[in-house]
């Protein structure tokens, strides 16, 4: 039975037929691409290139299972290729140890692929991948993952959102595999010394299976040289350990992990070509000057002579004479520890005064070591963060929705796709939530420019001529920026005479340039020689007239959004003021409410005092003589109760009735009562 034939069954062979054909590219062999490549190689695929910079470490064989002990410090790409072969030997896989922002793999190298799927765990790639597919018009898959959470998309130039189209946080934490092969920046360093470093030293480090390194294929020289190595390695870090405490400790673990190791690196010829390499430090060189200073300047010392130590940057000689300090200080409570429990371990504490020196400290010899800058103790303590948990069941899960999505695009059902969401342990009945793809941003700064192919000699074509090329082309006062380096505008031509050669503009480069109108060109630059070019200056691969008009209409649509933007933000303000003033009027009628309220509750409190009052003095006159009828005594309600007659006598302006009887003043009359037969109009005093 022919291997395909489930799938066939499946999907079809006419789809069957068309993954066969299709050469696709994987970038990234890490947790993402360990499940994919598997998946390619077991779901049709015949022509498959991998791509990955890194090299294995022993903390990716709890998830990147086509990787094991013996392929520890070898590459990614070139290990995931021979094991997955193992799984189906008819693919042509082609795997390549490389950075994916050679110059070398260009737009047109990105152009022999149907589709480009996305493996990788840094900002920076994703972002220059996303670049090239989208000047190449090929098809993207972009996937990621961060613990339980995962996502898949497809972005398709001109039909679906980008990359860039959305703007992207800095991440704060960062995944292994990020900070184990090549650092570039101090974060790397920083969780590099923190998790990696610190946890060997003061945890419970896993140790390398001497005998596994061993079992390798004696058969070949450059794999039993790079097993024995690794055996020695592991043995050296055994004596290491081993001698925690003793005389020398300090200086036995700064040559191993910034000498020795550095210099094994340094071996890796391939890793340096298009990098800077590191610099081995020396732990005698630098202590030896550390040690000629008045007086050392360890954590203690510092404190003493700046009241700013933590924001004060550190020589060379500080940072080494730190490293020592809080490496012995550290040493003394782990021995301590691990007599009372054999397991114990010290757990980074920002807090710890003696934990953040040694992160510090370490971060910062690594950061001298790769040419990176440094930081201070206060900004060690700020940016340390946790690493991303990698779980390798999520990375299953991503790698099986972008193959699907894979099949949807090599059957032209991009309307089919959509972009999932894992969203485990949230407050949602399913695993995986799907949205449509979203339209592009018609501001986005990457996705909307036209991207025009260049062939011109960068060796002696000058700037000059590349402004008389745009110009011929109705751009004019125009801008032009190589990845944000200004290199002509209408007020600086310094430049106009220089070589594109000269200015670093050569074969692979993009060079944005903007005219007076705002439109944007981004031209793609190939070297060519003068006699490949037919006797022309340059050859233009795209039409610059459409480019230019699909700039326009870009534009508009970019007008038209801020329009609608400021008219919505408008609309949201209006009705937010409407509902604020509905509120504070909603708020004064439940006022008055409330006053009303309170207000009739204390005049029938008072009121029903009042008529206690008048009940109990009418009951007293009765008892007294009860025979013989006498009138109020209004006196007792002196100006509070008075008798409600129709005799001009009662009204305003009279003291005394002619009975006898006191009458107030007018007032304003609340209720009236009957007493006795007779009538009094009753008032509220305050």
């Amino acid at each position: 039975m022919p291997r395909d034939s489930h799938l066939e069954t499946t999907i079809g062979s006419s789809l069957v037929n068309k993954i066969a054909n299709a050469k696709v590219l994987m970038v990234g062999a890490g947790g993402i691409g360990c499940e994919l490549l598997k998946n390619l190689v077991m779901g049709g695929f015949k022509n498959i290139e991998v791509i990955d910079l890194d090299t294995i470490d022993l903390s990716n064989l709890n998830r990147q299972f086509l990787f094991q002990k013996q392929h520890i410090k070898k590459s990614k790409a070139h290990i995931a290729r021979a094991s997955a072969l193992a799984f189906n030997p008819d693919v042509n896989i082609v795997s390549r140890h490389q950075n994916i922002k050679d110059q070398e793999l260009s737009v047109d190298w990105f152009k022999g692929f149907d589709l480009v799927m996305n493996a990788l765990d840094n900002l920076d790639a994703r972002r220059h991948v996303n670049k090239m597919c989208l000047a190449a018009n090929v098809p993207l898959i972009e996937s990621g993952t961060a613990g339980y959470l995962g996502q898949v998309s497809v972005i398709r130039k001109d039909q679906t959102e980008c990359f860039d189209c959305q703007p992207k946080e800095t991440p704060k934490t960062f995944p292994v595999c990020t900070i184990r092969s090549t650092p570039s920046t101090p974060i790397h360093c920083i969780v590099w010394a923190k998790s990696y470093l610190f946890g060997l030293l003061f945890g419970n480090a896993e140790d390398d299976d001497d005998e596994t390194l061993a079992k390798g294929d004696q058969d070949d020289e450059e794999t039993a040289k790079e097993l024995a190595a690794l055996a020695a390695e592991s043995q050296a870090l055994k004596e290491i350990l081993a001698s925690a405490g003793t005389s020398g400790f300090a200086q036995r673990v700064f040559d191993k992990v910034f000498y020795t190791d550095v210099q094994r690196l340094l071996r890796m010829e391939d890793m340096w070509k298009t990098r800077k390499a590191p610099v081995p430090l020396k732990y005698d060189q630098i202590i030896r000057r550390t040690e000629e200073l008045p007086f050392a300047m360890g954590a203690t010392t510092l404190d003493a002579t700046s009241n700013l130590k933590d924001q004060r940057a550190w020589t060379l000689q500080e940072t080494a004479d730190v490293f020592c300090k809080s490496l012995e200080q550290l040493t003394i409570r782990f021995q301590s520890m691990r007599e009372s429990d054999a397991e114990a371990s010290i757990q980074f504490d920002k807090d710890d005064e003696d934990c953040l020196d040694f992160v510090t400290a370490t971060s910062n010899l690594r950061a001298h070591v790769y040419g990176i800058e440094e930081k201070t103790r206060f900004q060690v303590k700020a940016m340390a963060g946790n690493i991303i948990p990698a779980i390798a069941t999520t990375n299953a899960i991503v790698a099986g929705m972008i193959v699907m999505l894979a099949f949807k695009i090599l059957n032209s059902q991009l309307h089919d796709c959509k972009t999932s969401f894992l969203v485990y342990g949230r407050q949602r009945p399913q695993l995986i939530v799907n949205e449509p793809l979203s339209k592009p941003n018609p501001k986005c700064y990457i996705c909307r420019n036209s991207y025009v192919g260049l062939k011109v000699d960068t060796i002696s074509c000058t700037v000059q001529d590349l402004i008389d090329l745009l110009e011929e082309h109705s751009m004019n006062d125009i801008e032009i920026q190589e990845n944000g380096r200004v290199i002509h505008d209408p007020d600086f031509d310094d430049n106009v005479g220089k070589t594109l050669a000269s200015l670093d503009l050569t074969d692979g480069k993009f060079v944005d340039v903007v005219d007076e109108d705002d439109r944007k060109i981004v031209l793609y630059l190939k070297h060519a020689e003068s006699s490949d070019l037919d006797g022309e200056k340059y050859v233009l691969e795209s039409d610059m007239e459409e480019a230019l008009s699909l700039q326009t209409v870009m534009k508009e649509q970019a007008r038209v959004a801020d329009e609608a933007e400021a008219a919505s933000a408008a609309a949201a303000e209006a009705a937010e003021a409407a509902e604020k003033a509905a509120l504070r009027q909603k708020q004064q009628r439940d006022a008055m409410d409330v006053d009303l309220v309170l207000d009739e509750t204390n005049r029938k409190r008072k009121l029903a005092a009042l008529q206690e009052s008048t009940s109990s003095s009418t009951a007293s006159g009765l008892s007294e003589d009860s025979s013989e009828d006498k009138p109020l005594k209004k006196t007792s309600l002196d100006s509070v109760v008075h008798p409600s007659v129709e005799d001009d006598s009662h009204h305003a302006g009279a003291d005394n009735v002619g009975d006898g009887t006191t009458k107030a003043s007018a007032v304003d009359v609340d209720e009236m009562i009957v007493v006795d037969g007779e009538s009094y109009n009753v008032v509220i005093l305050d």
